[in-house]
């Protein structure tokens, strides 16, 4: 049934709905069953909207959906018709998205939507349908160079590009640099890794030469994604040797994260030795990733300990084949790439052990964030290559975790190892409250 709608583009004709070509191939799984796929995608970005996967008709499994009477009105773009999903046996409950709440109904209906004589502004849509990336799984697949196929979840996060532009601070005054912002996200919580990262490059184009052996920062707020971050860089002693520098992060005049930060003009080696690699499989074998949401990265967790389901329990550890598709041009960032990975995984191991807490909780249920890192380089690296992170959470207690990580590349060579001391404890107030949500970014 098709009624008649009035198109609100003559009111407001700065509104803004573009459909872009997706690079790559687009996905949606209903649990472990492919039920779309199309190298013929169009990502559409509106105003004030989420992003939105849109995939030709053909290229959909129609078995395993059934046409629906239920109908919605767009004023951009006009009536939508919607399927439900009948097969393969519903949602994968395992996944996050399965724990979060929805409008209305159970997840698997009216799941997918198309605009059948959609208004002229949009015409393009014709012919195209659209998922719900929250009730099912949405992945989009990059080919890279060395025809490796790496996935990352839909709606994604950016690019491991976009991620170094933010990384990558630009000086701004004596003693000072600037860090860029990165736009509206989901959850407008920059991750500590990256002001980690941040911290990294602002020292070393302090004392150019010398190159970070340790940093240990402190998150003492959370900062935005909608503004830059200023960064104060004080060298406390610069040594021909060794200097001591102090980094401040700032947003909106307040303290975000504070650093101290270990320089090292280098040495030859007079004894040497290094813990040993553990004995787990190789990148081939691990679980690809996609969660995070960054594109040209490729993350594989070992057993897929990395869970959001609330019913496993295993060991207090999580194990990471990380690699970047494209190399940066300079050492450091090389380094603060490494350490802004080193972040992720502790919450996450720390809730392994015990029954009914998951990943699917973090800023859900729980009030979760890294508090505290120390990250100690120890050989230089190229993050295009793949590096081992070892992640054991090695204390939980009074809201706190703890882990202490060791990063190796695939011959066994240790570069690196960091301890992170992060927060898992009840909100106070819950998200919705403070007019927050519960996306994970990055």
């Amino acid at each position: 049934m098709t009624v008649e709608i009035e198109s609100a583009w003559p009111r407001y004709p700065d509104y803004r709905i573009e459909l872009i070509p997706l690079r790559g191939r687009g996905q949606v799984w209903a649990g472990d069953v492919l039920v779309a796929e199309s190298g013929d995608c169009l990502l559409v970005e509106e105003t004030k909207h989420v992003d939105r996967l849109y995939f030709p008709a053909t290229d959909v499994r129609w078995e395993y959906f059934e046409a629906t009477d239920h109908h919605t009105i767009c004023p951009f773009k006009g009536q939508a018709d919607y399927w439900s999903l009948t097969g393969p046996g519903g949602i994968d409950q395992s996944q996050e998205w399965a724990h979060r709440p929805v409008d209305s109904g159970p997840l698997q209906e009216n799941v997918v939507w198309t605009y059948r004589t959609p208004f002229p502004e949009v015409a393009g849509l014709e012919g195209y349908v659209c998922f719900y990336h929250e009730r099912l799984r949405v992945v989009v697949v990059d080919t890279w160079p060395d025809g490796t196929e790496v996935a990352t979840r839909f709606p994604e996060w950016g690019t491991a590009g976009e991620l170094i532009r933010l990384i990558d601070v630009e000086p701004a005054g004596d003693g000072r640099y600037v860090g860029p912002a990165y736009g509206d996200t989901a959850r407008d919580v920059v991750e500590g890794g990256q002001m980690l990262g941040e911290g990294i490059v602002a020292a070393s184009k302090a004392v150019p030469g010398q190159r970070v052996t340790s940093i240990s920062m402190i998150f003492s707020k959370s900062a935005s994604f909608t503004k830059p971050v200023d960064i104060d860089v004080d060298v406390l002693r610069h040594g021909r040797t060794f200097s001591t520098v102090e980094v401040r992060i700032n947003q909106d005049g307040s303290l975000r994260s504070a650093g101290l930060v270990l320089m090292d003009a280098g040495a030859p080696d007079v004894i040497g030795h290094a813990a040993k690699m553990p004995e787990v499989v190789g990148p081939d074998e691990a679980i690809p990733f996609v969660d995070f949401g960054v594109s040209g990265r490729d993350l594989r967790v070992i057993d897929a300990a990395y869970d959001h389901d609330p019913s496993r329990i295993g060991p207090p550890e999580i194990y990471v084949w990380a690699r970047f598709r494209d190399a940066p041009a300079e050492a450091y960032m090389h380094a603060a790439l490494l350490a802004q990975s080193a972040t992720h995984w502790t919450i996450g191991a720390a809730m392994l052990p015990h029954p009914g807490f998951g990943e699917a909780d973090a800023h859900v249920t729980l009030s979760t964030g890294i508090m505290q890192t120390t990250f100690n380089f120890h050989d230089d690296v190229d993050v295009t290559d793949w590096l081992l992170y070892a992640n054991p959470a090695i204390w939980a207690g009074k809201g706190l975790a703890q882990g202490q990580g060791q990063v190796f590349t695939r011959d066994g060579r240790l570069v690196a190892s960091y301890s992170v001391q992060a927060m898992i404890r009840a909100f106070q107030k819950q998200p919705a409250a403070m007019g927050l949500d519960h996306h994970t970014v990055m």
